[in-house]
């Protein structure tokens, strides 16, 4: 019957026979006995057989691993979102779980990272140990040990470059958190201290123009600076209150220097001279006696035609001359000192003409005022800034240890001539 022809869609059925019905026509594959070596072949086969289950069961458990690598990425990524570490900040700052089911605390995170690292590790190890008890570890292709290997040591680069990137965040939020309350504290220790001072009333004055400049020692870097400079002028009044403490001679109350002439303005008593006016380094001789320790107040006016000037001491003319550097315009753009006179532009001064003592309301215009407003500013009964330089805290600034100061009223003043 085996050797007819089948009929289409016929099929064979297989039978067992015992060995002793075996017939010549129907050989049997011979049995290994009990305990005996399998051929060669047999024992490749099975080898084979074994390889391949062992090949599934490891692309299984690497399919499960990359799920897990892949979902442990997907929330480290998260971390390193759209924004990066500002995203990451701005999530942590509205109370966000920005890793999903990860805690929100980076040395959290990054003990959980380890756990997983560690638990990924122990599973691969397990999974080599099962392969050592299933076949021979020698018996693995050696491809297949050095993928296993490769893949291992990737997962742990990996996880190690996350778990760094997050020390690394969270070193960086700390710092960044220190540096922001140090920055906060100083701010409010300048505000205390500033709120203190305004309380002492060191230098809360009344209004803009109520202080005054102490320069306290004869030195030559101890002074006052005009913040505005003059512009050409034909003529100009200047006027302040003054009180000098030095003897002989009160010094420089103020100079006025630009290029190519350092002595444009001067106002100067020192040594036994008497005080002198200065315009561009001529001289004129004013009939003033301030050296008493007592407040004065003093006013000088000069026009470049015929080089008329007056002097005022508390209100009175003084004296009047001609003849001062006459037809000359004063130059703008130079530099306004109190309390030093100039060697050069804004500097070189000598302490044996340097001012001691204090200094307020210096203004000065650009024309020259009737004799009656200089007695009225004097007097108290009027208060007229300067057009051209007046009297107020932003445009002085002091160094060298000289200070500003609030300054007595006017009446005051007037009570200590």
């Amino acid at each position: 019957a085996a050797e007819q022809e089948s009929p289409p869609g016929s099929r064979f059925v297989c039978t067992s026979l015992p060995l002793d019905a075996a017939g010549a026509g129907c050989p049997l594959p011979p049995v290994p006995m009990q305990g005996g070596a399998l051929p060669p072949e047999e024992e490749l086969k099975a080898t084979v057989l074994q390889l391949r289950e062992t090949v599934l069961q490891q692309k299984e458990t690497i399919g499960s691993q990359r799920e897990a690598i892949r979902e442990l990425t997907g929330k480290l990524s998260r971390c390193e979102g759209a924004d990066g570490k500002s995203a990451w900040k701005n999530e942590v700052g509205k109370g966000k779980d920005t890793m999903g089911d990860l805690p929100r605390d980076p040395a959290q995170v990054i003990d959980q990272l380890s756990r997983t690292m560690q638990t990924l590790k122990d599973r691969l190890e397990s999974l080599e140990h099962q392969l050592r008890a299933n076949v021979s570890y020698a018996a693995l292709p050696s491809d297949l040990r050095e993928m296993l290997q490769r893949r291992l040591g990737d997962l742990e680069r990996q996880l190690l470059s996350k778990v760094a990137e997050l020390e690394d965040e969270k070193s960086l939020l700390h710092n960044e958190t220190s540096a922001h309350r140090q920055k906060t504290e100083t701010a409010l220790n300048a505000l205390l201290e500033r709120v203190s001072e305004l309380e002492k009333g060191n230098s809360a004055f009344k209004s803009p123009d109520e202080f005054k400049v102490s320069l306290p020692l004869r030195t030559n870097y101890l002074y006052g600076k005009i913040k505005k400079t003059l512009p050409e002028l034909y003529a100009f009044t200047v006027c302040l209150w003054l009180r000098s403490s030095a003897s002989p001679g009160i010094g420089t109350p103020f100079s006025y220097a630009v290029p190519g002439q350092a002595n444009e303005i001067v106002l100067i008593e020192w040594g036994n001279n008497p005080i002198e006016l200065l315009i561009n380094d001529k001289v004129a001789q004013l009939p003033l006696f301030i050296s008493d320790g007592k407040w004065h107040h003093i006013c000088i006016t000069w026009t470049t035609r015929d080089g008329m000037w007056e002097a005022f001491q508390d209100g009175e003319k003084l004296g009047t001359g001609e003849n001062l550097a006459p037809w000359h315009p004063i130059k703008p753009g130079g530099v306004l000192i109190l309390g030093q006179e100039q060697d050069t532009v804004g500097g070189r001064f000598d302490a044996t003409q340097a001012f001691v003592g204090e200094m307020s309301q210096f203004n000065i215009w650009d024309r020259v005022l009737k004799a009656e407003d200089i007695m009225n500013i004097a007097n108290c009964s009027m208060n007229m800034p300067g057009n051209i330089i007046p009297w107020v805290d932003n445009n002085v600034d002091v160094f060298g240890g000289a200070t500003k100061w609030p300054v007595e009223t006017c009446e005051e003043r007037l009570l200590d001539l």
